[in-house]
């Protein structure tokens, strides 16, 4: 996989345990804001201990290609400003950094790099029905929806919550909003896999 993507404004890599900090300071900051939508934020923030063990976990299991939960920080990379997970991906944002298109930009070079350099056939985000914020991204990035799933996301603080299912298929890409968002991609070297500016151009491929 990409361990290191670049788009116009953000840094998306894959975490490490030494970004423990920042995921703290991002939690104590947006944790209410993230409860209502996400049973695992029910007991954030927690202590930078637990945060280390986690994101010990996320490397681990991103090395052994078993799961790709990415960390989206700003340019300088001295701020966690949200996070997407790669397989089916979900997402959430700092409090402080809503509305300024980062999950969209971030989101559209995820599934970019899913289908160009992973040679993904199927791409899968769902949402609470309720949150219509989230729901946004998908759809703006010319997503289809398929349905909702009833009852299929649970909390021990709001009990089970249905699903919103949107996809995108590997053939719709090129006529798709996210085809036009930019992106570079390295591995976990720092060489280049995959460079591109929209969905017409050719990729720059390095040899191994």
């Amino acid at each position: 996989p990409a361990y290191r993507i670049r788009t116009e404004r953000l840094v998306v890599r894959c975490w490490s345990p030494a970004d423990a900090p920042l995921l703290v300071d991002a939690m104590k900051a947006s944790a209410a804001h993230l409860r209502p939508w996400m049973p695992w934020a029910q007991d954030e923030p927690k202590p930078l201990n637990d945060k280390l063990a986690l994101l010990r976990e996320f490397r681990g299991k991103f090395d052994l290609g078993q799961d790709f939960v990415y960390a989206i920080l700003d340019a300088a990379e001295s701020r966690a400003l949200l996070e997407c997970g790669a397989i089916e991906i979900g997402y959430w944002v700092h409090v402080a950094e809503q509305g300024k298109g980062y999950i969209t930009e971030s989101t559209a070079a995820l599934v970019r790099v899913a289908f160009e350099l992973l040679d993904y056939r199927r791409v899968e985000i769902r949402n609470d029905p309720r949150n219509v914020r989230s729901g946004a991204v998908p759809r703006r990035l010319g997503f289809a929806l398929e349905g909702t799933k009833r009852r299929c996301i649970g909390s021990d603080a709001s009990g089970w919550q249905d699903a919103q299912m949107w996809t995108m298929l590997r053939e719709e890409l090129p006529s798709s909003p996210a085809a036009a968002v930019a992106f570079e991609a390295y591995d976990v070297i720092g060489r280049p896999l995959l460079r591109r500016s929209t969905s017409g151009e050719t990729p720059r491929m390095t040899a191994p």
